[in-house]
């Protein structure tokens, strides 16, 4: 991995928003600038979605957001020679030690801590044995696609239509946040191109081929993610206003194609009988398209709300952009091959899906840590999202409820989360003391709750805040 200076790194990061330093807080209010007044109204104005137990908020249309001047000054600044030093391994150690022996983290937690600065390990326990990651899998999955595609791709659904359109197919392209309003905007669009082609009756058809392999993940219907399809609307959920686990229907891209002819016959289009599956004609030409957020801003969604269906289709994205299988080994083999491009150490790594949501996910506290310092390093811009993406506790996402204001890792410690009944893992980054960056991963199973669990994991981070 190529050396990173600390003063590269802690400033690359303020200008994401890592660096909330606890001055600029005290003297502007917790909300007044920058990445934490984006993030509150993101909070504010949109409704729960998401992963795996978590049921945050989660922004339904994110954009990177503005760094505080103040925090941008001071990471910008001198270094202090508290900032210079390096953090000792042994005061971690001395730190770390029995934070890990907490009964709430289960028998064997694992533990990694490096300087992102350098890429250097200050801490590690079990650091290379695997783990179940749960949701925390997502960071990979986040990285997977943004190298595969980069963080200005935008994924496209499209509508087509036959000679003299008699027939017009409504094309999925994989795109796990197309709502009411851009499935809407589409209609507009083919309303438009029919009327101009002088078009009377036409016949739907919706096209899913995109991917293949079984609908259902692994672990079976469950409320925490739709039917993994390359065509649904409101991700599946039977009553589009809700938020967080919530029932989803069987049949994502029927239901999306029902509600897109209900959407043209509102719009002055005789839609001819009932949508029915089926591909695209081969002589069918682009009739209308509606396109995803960028890449950027749908892995921050992602990693912000832990959204399983969105993890999915990342994997999926990934894989159609590498030539492999759009099915659930297809997606892994996919993740991994771009991994290795990033030369991670992956030993005893296995992504049997995108979303964490599988118990055959395999990965090391070591992997975590290298992915994050190969985050911030300035060779790989387009992974700045993985970075960005993370919840800051005790204000966003799936950490907006942990993190009492009084903890000293409030504000400080942005990391992605992950639960599974038995496993609770974090990982993420800290500015520590002199505005150091680490990044940290800690991963337990056989946790006796998840309460327990995840007040045990919040320790530890706080710890290196301190």
């Amino acid at each position: 991995m190529p050396k990173v200076t600390t003063w590269q790194l802690a400033a690359g990061a303020a200008v994401a928003g890592l660096a909330l330093a606890a001055g600029a807080v005290a003297a502007a209010g917790p909300w007044d600038s920058g990445q934490r007044k984006a993030e509150k109204e993101w909070a504010v104005a949109h409704g729960r979605t998401g992963g795996v137990h978590h049921g945050r908020p989660a922004p339904r249309r994110p954009a990177p957001a503005p760094s505080a001047p103040v925090v941008l000054a001071a990471a910008g600044g001198p270094r202090t020679a508290s900032a210079k030093a390096p953090t000792a391994p042994a005061d971690l150690a001395k730190a770390l030690g029995p934070l890990l022996g907490a009964p709430g983290l289960g028998p064997s937690p694992t533990a990694c801590v490096v300087d992102l600065g350098t890429g250097e390990r200050l801490y590690g326990k079990g650091a290379t044995a695997p783990m179940t990651p749960a949701s925390t899998v997502k960071i990979a999955t986040a990285a997977a696609a943004l190298t595969a595609l980069g963080p200005d791709h935008r994924i496209a659904t499209t509508v087509v239509a036959t000679a003299g359109a008699k027939e017009i197919t409504l094309v999925g392209g994989g795109d796990a946040t197309l709502d009411r309003g851009r499935l809407a905007t589409l209609a507009d669009r083919t309303a438009r191109a029919l009327r101009g082609r002088g078009a009377g009756a036409v016949r739907l058809v919706h096209d899913t081929s995109l991917y293949t392999g079984p609908l259902l993940h692994p672990i079976g219907p469950n409320d925490n993610i739709a039917p993994v399809s390359a065509l649904m609307v409101d991700q599946g959920r039977n009553d589009p206003r809700s938020t967080g686990a919530a029932t989803r229907t069987a049949d994502p891209a029927g239901e999306a194609a029902r509600v897109f002819a209900t959407m043209l016959e509102e719009r002055g289009v005789d839609v001819s009988g009932v949508p029915r599956p089926g591909r695209a004609a081969a002589e069918a030409v682009p009739l209308a398209q509606v396109l995803s957020d960028p890449l950027s801003a749908v892995v921050e969604r992602m990693l912000t709300s832990s959204d399983n269906d969105i993890a999915e289709s990342l994997a999926r994205q990934t894989a159609t952009a590498t030539g492999e299988k759009a099915d659930f080994a297809g997606a892994g083999r996919a993740v991994t091959g771009q991994l290795r491009r990033l030369q991670l150490p992956l030993a005893g790594a296995r992504f049997a899906d995108g979303s964490g949501l599988s118990r055959q996910d395999k990965v090391s506290a070591a992997f975590l840590t290298a992915l994050l310092a190969r985050s911030g390093d300035p060779a790989h811009p387009e992974l700045r999202p993985v970075l960005t993406g993370l919840p800051v506790a005790g204000f966003t996402g799936t950490l907006e409820d942990r993190y009492a204001p009084s903890s000293a890792g409030s504000g400080l410690v942005r990391a992605k989360t992950g639960t599974l009944t038995g496993v609770n893992t974090l990982a993420g980054t800290v500015v520590a003391p002199g505005g150091r960056l680490l990044g940290f991963a800690f991963l337990a199973g056989g946790t006796p709750s998840r309460g327990a669990a995840q007040d045990a994991l919040d320790r530890l981070a706080s710890a290196l805040a301190k």
